[in-house]
């Protein structure tokens, strides 16, 4: 007898994707896909292209509509027979997960892109906020609604995955689906068990358009920011527009990989190496080392009492220093020494070893700036080794910072 194959996933597979049998056979592009990644970035460069005037705007909607779709979607989902199954699931701890390392980077991993830590966003687009605006209240609620998000989200994807493991006859956990194949796969089965299942496939697509938007125009603002602080030529406005247009176009032919018949599996090459995993883990603990020992701490800690007129929790502070930098490097260290071969589960492909080493090299590219760009810097310097740390370690003030300090009493005198 031959085993059940869900519509769903074949159509995905074989009509969206025209999958190939592995990353060694890239094949043609597949032009439907190539044309909704141009119009995607088309929407992202008309977005962006006037600065946060414009995005601002945006941001009403593409982040309010995934939350009406989700409660609809919640509703739906526990009515659904097997639900109960797939919520048990998802509440009911397995501790025996906690020794495998590929759980922690998935959550470490997760918790980056949902407060979106290490990619320069929320720096970038809090730049734009007053000097003595309250920022360590948009973090607080920033954690709070995120955390939120991402547990309600799980109610929504294990009530569906509990009805389709119920409609194969299987257990939850025996379920081949990964990345893309969960958004593409179990949400168009939910929505096709609901009334008028047309209208609702056409909202949920809507939704997944704006939240892939709003992902990628932040992307690209915080990426432009980052670039026009250092050259700030870029921000003049004939200029910014024809940047802002160059980097779009840059990144539509590096995506144009991605829909090709084995684009699927560069895609997942690049999510497990170029972005997330092991490369924001890096960066995190440069970057608590660097807030926690080489500017301070304590005079992090002064300068967000500067801004907001009062002194943080000191919790703030001991992550900086102690448990943020520990338990990056901990889970680093552990996925390195429990390393697997990467595989695509939803058809249980396991990657060659070259593309495991093309991973890592895109992963490398960015994680030998942070110290390769500590040795430029030491050469450069003047003096014994000694000296020129110490001159490392002293924070430059521009006339922005200073200006800033001095307009605040008592404050100048620190410096």
């Amino acid at each position: 007898m031959l085993p059940k194959v869900d519509a769903a996933a074949e159509f995905w597979r074989n009509r969206v994707l025209k999958l190939s049998s592995g990353i060694d056979t890239m094949g043609d592009v597949v032009w439907e896909l190539a044309l909704c990644l141009l119009l995607s970035w088309i929407l992202c460069y008309f977005i962006i292209w006037k600065g946060t005037q414009s995005s601002s705007k945006v941001v009403y909607v593409t982040a309010t509509a995934p939350y009406i779709m989700l409660f609809i979607l919640f509703i739906r989902g526990v009515t659904l027979p097997g639900a109960i199954n797939g919520i048990i699931y998802y509440v009911y701890p397995d501790f025996t997960r906690l020794a495998d390392s590929k759980v922690w980077m998935d959550a470490g991993t997760q918790i980056f892109f949902s407060y979106a830590i290490c990619t320069s966003t929320i720096v970038a687009m809090g730049s734009y906020n007053k000097f003595h605006h309250n920022c360590y209240r948009d973090c607080l609620i920033l954690c709070t609604v995120n955390s939120f998000t991402s547990f309600f989200a799980g109610f929504v994807i294990f009530a569906v995955l509990g009805f389709m493991a119920h409609e194969q006859g299987v257990d939850v956990k025996d379920l081949a689906l990964d990345g893309p194949g969960l958004t593409f796969i179990v949400y168009p089965k939910a929505i096709a068990q609901m009334p008028l299942a047309p209208l609702w496939s056409v909202l949920f697509f809507v939704m997944l358009v704006t939240l892939g938007i709003d992902s990628e125009f932040v992307g690209v603002e915080g990426f432009v920011t980052a670039i026009s602080d250092i050259y700030p030529q870029l921000r003049r406005k004939n200029v910014r527009e024809f940047f802002i247009a160059c980097v779009c176009f840059v990144y539509f032919l590096i995506g144009l990989i991605m829909v090709t018949n084995g684009g699927m599996f560069v895609f997942q090459l690049f999510d497990n190496y170029s972005a997330s995993g092991p490369t924001l883990l890096w960066f995190c603990f440069f970057e608590c080392i660097a807030i926690g020992y080489a500017y301070g701490a304590d005079k992090f800690y002064d300068d967000i009492e500067l801004m907001i007129g009062y002194r943080i929790n000191p919790w703030c502070k001991w992550c900086w220093k102690y448990i943020s930098p520990v338990v990056c490097a901990g889970i680093f260290i552990f996925s390195l020494v429990t390393w697997a071969p990467m595989e695509y589960s939803d058809i249980n492909y396991i990657f060659p070893a070259w593309s495991e080493g093309l991973g890592w090299m895109m992963a490398l590219a960015s994680m030998l700036c942070v110290p390769g760009y500590i040795i430029v810097k030491v050469l450069q310097g003047h003096g014994s080794l000694k000296q020129r740390l110490t001159h490392l370690l002293v924070p430059e003030f521009n006339d922005r910072h200073m200006r800033r300090r001095q307009e605040t009493p008592g404050v100048a005198t620190k410096l």
